[in-house]
Formats: C-alpha cells, sequence, structure tokens
C-alpha cells in the first residue's frame, strides 16, 4: 500500500501557511515547522496599554484580488474594513505638511498643474513638471529606474518631494533603486500610448476599476492577525501539524528505495535532534535561511544573501486630546532631508485610519490614539538600532510631534512599543526579480522542493499569498502526477489524500 504524500512546510510566516493549507484543502498530508513561538511572521501584534494592535502588516492591497479571495475562502469577509478617507499626506523637507496629492501613481502626479500637486511643489516644480507633456515622447521597454525617469521628465521636486516619500514608505527603498516595470507595473506600455510620464499615470488610473483608487487597501477588524488564526484553525482542523519554537538545522536527500511504490524523499533534521521525513519540502523561509538549507544540492545557493533594511516599527499608545482631529489625516510619508528634524520615514496615525482601532481606543479613554512610526530603509543604517527604550521613545514623540504639528508631553504615553523587522530586499529593486527567479529555477532543479517568501514575490501580501498559491499548486502537481503514475485505487482512477478528496478537488 503506497503511503499518502507527505508536504513539510519550513516557515510559518503568511506565505509557508498559505502553502500548506492549500495543500491541506485538497486532502495532502501537511506539517509546518517554524522556529519562531508562533506562526504568522511579519504579520503580529501586540498588546499595548491593553489595545491589541498591529506590529507588523497593518492591511493588504487589493490588486488582484488574491488576498481578498483567501480572507472571504477563511469566513472573514465580515471582517473585512476599509480605511477612513481622509487620506495620507507627506511632510517636506521645509518642514510643512501638506496633504498628498491624490490623483497619480507611486507619486508620480497625473496633473503636474493640479492644485494639490502645487500645494506640494509650488508653481516652479510644477511648471517643471509639465515640460514632460512637451518632451520627447516615451517608448515601451526603454525605461527601468525608476528615479532616472521622473527626474528626466519632471525634476527634483518630483522626484524628492512627491515620488521618494512614497517609495520608502512602501518599498523602504529610494526610487533610483526601483524598477519600474516591478514598481508600477504597466507603466511602461502606457508610455507608448500615452507618449509622457503623466498621461502614462492618467492612462492608467483610468483603466482602473471604478473606485479601485479609493479602495487600494483594505484590512481586517482586529488586526491583520485575525488572517494568521484563521489560517492556523483550519489548518489545524484539516490534520495539519505544526510545530513551533523549532528551527531546522539541515536537509537531507532519501534515496529512492527498490519499492516501485517508493520515491526520494527528504529528511529534515530539527534543533531538538529530531528527525522528520517528507516526500517534498517547501521552503518558505526568509533568504538567509532558505540559502543555508539549500546550499548542499546547487552551487547557486552558495551566494551570499541580498543586503537587506531592517526596519523598526514603534507603537505609541497617547491621551491626546489634539489627536482627536486627525490633523494630518490618516499618515504621513516624510521626504527625507536633514533640516527637516525628523528621524521618521513615515507615520501611521492607526486610530484615525481604523475606525475598529479607534473604537477599541475611545472605549479606554475618550483621547486615546494609536501612532506608528517607521525607520530605516534600504541602503541606510537604522537611525534606531542601538538607542535604548527611553532614546527611542523620546524620539518617536519628537517626531510625532514634528509630523503632527501637535506638542505630545511624555505624559500623554499610555504605552510604547518596539518591533524590528529584518526586511527584504524589494521585489521591485532592480536585477531582484531575475535573482530570485533564477534562485527559484535552481531549486525546482533538485526535485521535489519548492521556494515561495517575499523575498522571492517582493514584499505584501498581495504579492507574497500568489506566490505561495503558485509554489503549493507546482507541489500540488507533483503530489497528483505520482498518484497517476502509481494507480493508487487500482481502477485507473486517483485521490489525493486517498479518502478525504474526490478526484475532481485534485485538479488532476
Amino acid at each position: 500500500m503506497i503511503e499518502p504524500r507527505h508536504v513539510l512546510v519550513i516557515g510559518g510566516g503568511v506565505a509557508g501557511l498559505v502553502a500548506a493549507l492549500d495543500c491541506a484543502r485538497v486532502g495532502i498530508r501537511v506539517t509546518v515547522v517554524d522556529r519562531a513561538p508562533s506562526a504568522g511572521g511579519n504579520v503580529a501584534t501586540a498588546t499595548v496599554a491593553g489595545i491589541r494592535v498591529d506590529t507588523g502588516a497593518e492591511s493588504y492591497a487589493t490588486r488582484g484580488g488574491t488576498v481578498r479571495a483567501l480572507i472571504d475562502s477563511l469566513g472573514l469577509a465580515d471582517a473585512v474594513v476599509r480605511p477612513a478617507a481622509a487620506g495620507a499626506w507627506v511632510r517636506l523637507a521645509d518642514g510643512r505638511s501638506v496633504p498628498l496629492p491624490k490623483a497619480g501613481l507611486l507619486g508620480i502626479p497625473s496633473n503636474p498643474l493640479a492644485d494639490d500637486v502645487r500645494r506640494v511643489i509650488g508653481w516652479r516644480g510644477a511648471t517643471r513638471a509639465y515640460l514632460d507633456r512637451i518632451l520627447p515622447v516615451l517608448t515601451i521597454g526603454r525605461e527601468h529606474n525608476l528615479g532616472d525617469l521622473v527626474e528626466r521628465r519632471m525634476g527634483k521636486a518630483v522626484l524628492e518631494s512627491l515620488v521618494a516619500p512614497v517609495t520608502r514608505g512602501v518599498y523602504s527603498a529610494d526610487p533610483h533603486d526601483l524598477d519600474v516595470t516591478r514598481a508600477a507595473p504597466g507603466l511602461n506600455r502606457a508610455l507608448t500610448v500615452a507618449g509622457s510620464l503623466s498621461g502614462a499615470v492618467a492612462l492608467l488610473r483610468a483603466d482602473a476599476p471604478a473606485g479601485a483608487a479609493g479602495s487600494a487597501v483594505e484590512g481586517l477588524r482586529g488586526g491583520m492577525s485575525t488572517l494568521i488564526d484563521a489560517l492556523v484553525a483550519e489548518l489545524r482542523s484539516r490534520e495539519g501539524e505544526l510545530l513551533l519554537g523549532l528551527g531546522v538545522t539541515g536537509l537531507a536527500r532519501v534515496p529512492a528505495s527498490d519499492d516501485p511504490g517508493e520515491a526520494a524523499g527528504w529528511q529534515v533534521t530539527l534543533d531538538d535532534e529530531r528527525v522528520l521525513t517528507a516526500d517534498y519540502v517547501i521552503v518558505a523561509t526568509p533568504e538567509a535561511e532558505a540559502l543555508r538549507l539549500l546550499a548542499p544540492f546547487a552551487p547557486e545557493f552558495a551566494a551570499e544573501p541580498a543586503e537587506t533594511p531592517t526596519v523598526e516599527l514603534i507603537t505609541l499608545v497617547l491621551d491626546a486630546e489634539e489627536l482627536d482631529a486627525a490633523p494630518r489625516g490618516t499618515g504621513v510619508l516624510v521626504a527625507e532631508s536633514p533640516r527637516s528634524g525628523v528621524v521618521a520615514k513615515a507615520l501611521t496615525h492607526s486610530t484615525a485610519k481604523w475606525g475598529w482601532l479607534r473604537a477599541e481606543a475611545a472605549a479606554q479613554h475618550p483621547h486615546r490614539h494609536v501612532i506608528r512610526l517607521s525607520y530605516g530603509r534600504q541602503g541606510a543604517a537604522n537611525p534606531t538600532t542601538d538607542l535604548d527604550d527611553g532614546e527611542a521613545l523620546a524620539i518617536a514623540l519628537q517626531d510625532a510631534s514634528g509630523i503632527l504639528g501637535v506638542r505630545l508631553d511624555p505624559s500623554s504615553v499610555a504605552g510604547f512599543e518596539r518591533t524590528v523587522w529584518r526586511g527584504t530586499l524589494p521585489g521591485a529593486a532592480i536585477g531582484q526579480r531575475e535573482r530570485a527567479e533564477s534562485l527559484r529555477t535552481a531549486a525546482l532543479a533538485v526535485g521535489d522542493v519548492d521556494l515561495t517568501g517575499a523575498w522571492l514575490s517582493g514584499t505584501g501580501l498581495a504579492s507574497v499569498v500568489p506566490d505561495a498559491l503558485a509554489a503549493s499548486a507546482r507541489i500540488r502537481h507533483l503530489v497528483a502526477s505520482f498518484y497517476l503514475e502509481h494507480d493508487v485505487l487500482g481502477d485507473g482512477h486517483t485521490r489525493i489524500g486517498m479518502d478525504k478528496t474526490s478526484p475532481d478537488e485534485t485538479g488532476a
């Protein structure tokens, strides 16, 4: 008798959990291993001053619809919430804070002479940006460096005051480090049609689905860890096994036996010296860990991991009546300048952005607010890394006061939390997609192993979830092929997971 196939997933972040559940849903036996004591990876929460707050991802991009489809399949449709319509602001190098123009893409304006654009870059900057409309036309396939493109077509004012704050907030990277085709899919093609950068942005916005501009992100009532809880719950309900707090020290190939029903497999050694066996492995760890585990199997994995940013989120719970009016909308992106006196790259006024969180905070104190400040970006040392808690709190309060335009006294602090994340090189970084795909190709060539994770797909759930589903689909195909080859039921039919799933559900 042939035993049901077993898939072992190394890494219990979103990518690993999604891939594992996708396999478990068709009856494949699944085990997830993660050295962290809890699942979720960069989707995490902490209780600060009695309020459960996101200390990692707080929302997901709606593009593609994949994340929303996953959420709906987990029974969380009623928990989906949209941010307040107040919108984000930008703090300029001269210390002014103004609303971020709405009709743009990554900060690139579709109408450089619009009032909200001129409010940011002035008449001089807007006039220079408008020259984009009369410069020689752009053609498809010629533009790669986002920063070079913006500066050449629209000038430094647009680059430094609009685009750079957005890319540093979204990708933790400067525009000059990003590939146009990755950071703004479809823009190169639109350039050919419109002939100008602002015209291309206008064209892309016009082609977007109705209402898309106002609902580019969504969240979950109770925080994004609600998604993790639901993934774990369903995985366990389908007899998936989660081994948390255990790292993997090594992978080894197990050769095929003489039994025609037994194929080659894997041995996975845990740091408590246990050895697990599996037929297939999905590596869903950060890059350095993935390269270490796979190094014995292909020379490509001996490469040094890409240099990645260290990002720190500082969460403040404040009792401050001055913040009730949401003086800077739902948050502020910061234009980098040594003269600005602000160290943070971005601030989110979480209780102004999310109604459910505002209600929870108000239940404790009538003027309670949650503020998140972000520090660190690609290519620069994180300014908060070596600070003790007192120093970090002082800088966060100073930054929040300057960004929000109100004086926040230390006595207003009801709670304080620091969360440090080792970031990943943006998938939109120049050359990163090609590098990631070459490593994935090398892994697939090993056989019966796959890779997924933000370092391959790019950051954000809208990138991570479809990448994880693609990895699990490849593994499911291998499982189905094995069963078909060995005619599991002996009657010309096959059933993944034996008696749990019908042939139609397997996709085989």
